[in-house]
């Protein structure tokens, strides 16, 4: 993959990226020259925040290790303010989805903070347990796979 820059570039059909213009408001809880945060509109719950980077990329396979450190260093601050921002939040969801199969629907990356009040405060999350459909063997199998795939 090519050396990404951490100079901002757009795609004009993006959404994200005519935010990150002006040419369509939001309500910006943090900006610098790496990434934007803002409100999401639906609020999944008060505060819902979504931080993307200022350079157009699709997705977290199409990040480098450098936009990679620069966009993630900065979720702790962000996360930090907006549980700060209301005594009410006990917890946080922190999600980056990838691809559609994975519920991405704006295919510019971004990293979506979600407080958390209560257990029913009508957002949630299951991982389901298939623990059972495998063996040590299984495990091994897929644990060399993913080895193996890793880049450098």
């Amino acid at each position: 993959m090519d050396k990404m820059t951490l100079e901002p570039h757009y795609d004009d059909d993006c959404i994200f990226c005519k935010i990150l213009k002006g040419d369509i408001p939001s309500y910006t809880v943090y900006e610098d020259n790496i990434v934007k945060a803002f409100l999401d509109i639906s609020q999944g719950t008060p505060g819902h925040t979504l931080v993307i980077p200022k350079t157009h990329v699709k997705d977290i396979f199409a990040y480098d290790a450098d936009l990679a450190a620069a966009v993630f260093s900065r979720i702790p601050k962000i996360a930090r303010a907006v549980q700060a921002s209301d005594p009410a939040i006990t917890g946080m969801n922190i999600l980056n989805n990838n691809g559609k199969v994975a519920y991405q629907s704006v295919f510019h990356s971004h990293i979506h903070l979600v407080p958390r009040y209560t257990d029913h405060d009508d957002f949630k999350m299951i991982f389901k347990d298939n623990s059972d459909n495998y063996s040590p063997a299984d495990y091994a199998a897929i644990q060399d796979k993913i080895k193996v795939s890793l880049e450098d």
